[in-house]
């Protein structure tokens, strides 16, 4: 099975927040033409018997499916319930999809909290990308969902890094019609003397700025034809400027470098800040 063909995979616990996530996820795989596979995974808990955690696991993954034909009658789902820890089953079941779709948080936790542990440390460790759903609801009974938006942003720093972060949000861009893609670049003196540009003159460093963008986006317009791109370089913090722009995107996408994950360094400080303040979806795509 190639890339292009294995499954969304949508995580619930029967929080609204994952329903909202699982919706997002079934729209998604239409779009993308993919199944949904929707896991819920049952914690390794010795208070409850694995008959009744095997039958409460039925039930809510019947709602599940249930909720996705709602949204898209004619998806082809499938469901799986294996027992772990969360962070840990579904970062093993990243090997096997083509996109995770997780709410900001769960029923544990604090509700003090943007965004719950299990999701940041998926977030961190997965071997796909990974959308975190937020909407901008208050609380379970508050308000409709946020404003539908179409574009796609995408946060790019001035390194190789970026090119997994531009390959996945001009294809999302594509199963959007109508989807503007704004590559968004945010560049302070500091980074652009840390990148070997100008150090003091700042109009110098913004037209850096602006061929930086160029080159890194070189050759995608003509093989993305359909896609309007918006190229804007900020002078300012990148977590700030991505955190501003998700209030109106459809979706954000921001990357994190492979290899650090053991050590818990899998997210920047640019991504996590951008993931935990976020005002959207936001994917975090392995570079």
């Amino acid at each position: 099975m190639t890339t292009a063909e294995l499954p969304v995979i949508a995580a619930v616990d029967g929080s609204w927040r994952s329903y909202e996530a699982l919706e997002w996820a079934a729209r998604d795989a239409v779009r993308r033409g993919l199944p949904l596979t929707i896991v819920h995974v049952r914690p390794l808990n010795r208070r409850t018997s694995q008959e009744e955690q095997r039958r409460e696991a039925e039930e809510l993954l019947a709602e599940s499916v249930g909720r996705v034909a709602q949204v898209a009658p004619t998806l082809h789902t499938s469901t799986l319930a294996p027992m772990d820890f969360p962070a840990a089953a579904l970062t093993a079941l990243s090997e096997h999809a083509s996109l995770l779709v997780l709410g900001s948080r769960g029923l544990g936790g604090f509700r003090s909290l943007l965004i719950g542990s299990n999701s940041l440390t998926t977030a961190s460790m997965a071997r796909c990308p990974v959308v975190v759903v937020r909407t901008g609801r208050a609380d379970e009974e508050g308000t409709e969902a946020a404003e539908t938006f179409s574009d796609i942003v995408a946060g790019v720093a001035a390194d190789e890094s970026s090119e997994a972060v531009l390959d996945f949000a001009f294809e999302a861009a594509t199963t959007r019609p109508g989807a503007r893609l704004r590559i968004v670049h945010g560049w302070t003196m500091f980074s652009s003397m840390l990148s070997g540009g100008p150090v003091f003159d700042r109009d110098a460093a913004a037209g850096a700025a602006e061929r930086t963008l160029a080159e890194l986006t070189a050759g995608r317009p003509e093989k993305y034809p359909q896609v309007e791109v918006v190229q804007e370089p900020v002078h300012g913090s990148a977590s700030h400027t991505l955190v501003t722009a998700s209030a109106t995107a459809a979706l954000t996408v921001i990357g994190r470098r492979k290899g650090g994950e053991e050590l818990g360094f899998g997210l920047s400080s640019v991504a996590q800040t951008t993931l935990t303040h976020a005002l959207g979806p936001v994917a975090v795509v392995p570079c």
